[in-house]
């Protein structure tokens, strides 16, 4: 079976813009690529990637950048109820970003590991797997 993981914005920032971390997701997408894993990103955390790239760039190269990480065989999923609820109620417990909460909620559902670098997940540690970024 292979492994399902569920990438977060920043992990995905850091691959675009060869920040700490990098090389890791780089060899997750090689993973991905040669069909070894699954990589997942919730709408959400898409969303929040586009935003960063169309305000540092264009709205053309945010829509490349996306369309290229979804060529590289990441699965962007969509944001149906039941992940909005979990999502809402990882946000009710800590000072989390919504967004942020929607990748945690990913990784719960799909019971797969989240990776990231973003210290705010830290208190969710009991409740979703983190492989974290150096």
């Amino acid at each position: 079976m292979m492994p399902t993981k569920v990438l977060d914005a920043y992990a995905v920032m850091a691959f675009f813009y060869d920040e700490p971390g990098a090389h890791a997701i780089h060899k997750l997408i090689l993973a991905a690529g040669e069909g070894k894993a699954t990589l997942l990103l919730s709408a959400v955390n898409a969303g929040e990637v586009w935003y960063w790239i169309a305000r540092g760039s264009s709205q053309e190269t945010a829509d490349q950048y996306l369309q290229e990480l979804e060529a590289i065989g990441v699965r962007i999923i969509d944001a149906d109820w039941g992940l909005t609820r979990q999502a809402a109620a990882f946000k009710a417990k800590g000072n989390i970003s919504y967004a942020d909460c929607f990748a945690a909620a990913l990784a719960k559902s799909c019971a797969c590991p989240l990776v990231t670098g973003d210290k705010e997940f830290k208190q969710l540690e009991g409740e979703v797997t983190i492989e974290w970024l150096a």
